[in-house]
């Protein structure tokens, strides 16, 4: 399998994560649970957010389904790793316990906490975002997801998708990254590696 860059179409694009909407949903079938947890991770630009969505629209079973963006929790642009540990702790752990979980999002444009969300353990539940495939996450899950996708692919989705407001920080994030699947492997923790072009 090659992840060399690519000009990849919206279509090629959408039709990859189209795919991966039906594998996840396979392997939900097969986990039997009432309120399975989906973890989405991959680097930035992969396509999460788009997935994650396209999961929620097409979601198998009866009932709602919790979506939670990490995008939404990171406490700023060296956040990673705490945005992680916060939904770690906050959100998956009490899920997996039976417990209300609450997590409060991060305002970017204040750079502090801001209102609180509440996490129904009976509920299904998709976490997704950059980094959120650990160890420590990996045993809370029933499904993992890893989108692979060129550097060059990635960095234009990104950039169209959040513009002038990234560009500065694509370098930063990007290490915080690299830093996550050097040590985490979160290839190896998926049960699922989709190739996106």
């Amino acid at each position: 399998m090659s992840f060399a860059p690519s000009r990849s179409s919206p279509d090629a694009v959408g039709n990859s994560l189209g795919i991966a909407v039906d594998q996840i949903i396979a392997a939900i079938a097969q986990v039997a649970a009432s309120n399975p947890v989906v973890l989405i991770d991959g680097r930035s630009g992969a396509g999460k957010t788009t997935l994650a969505r396209n999961l929620v629209a097409r979601w198998p079973m009866r009932g709602r389904v919790q979506l939670v963006a990490l995008d939404s929790i990171y406490p700023g642009w060296d956040g990673l790793d705490d945005g992680v540990e916060f939904a770690k702790d906050l959100i998956l752990t009490p899920h997996a316990k039976g417990l209300v979980g609450v997590w409060q999002r991060w305002d970017w444009t204040l750079g502090e906490p801001a209102e609180a969300h509440a996490v129904d353990p009976a509920l299904p539940l998709i976490v997704e975002g950059a980094g959120i495939l650990t160890p420590a996450t990996a045993r809370l899950a029933d499904v993992r997801v890893w989108l692979e996708s060129p550097a060059a692919s990635r960095k234009q989705r990104a950039l169209a998708r959040d513009g002038e407001t990234y560009r500065p920080h694509w370098d930063r994030w990007a290490r915080q990254e690299h830093r996550h699947v050097t040590r985490d492997d979160p290839i190896r923790l998926a049960n699922l590696v989709i190739p996106v072009p």
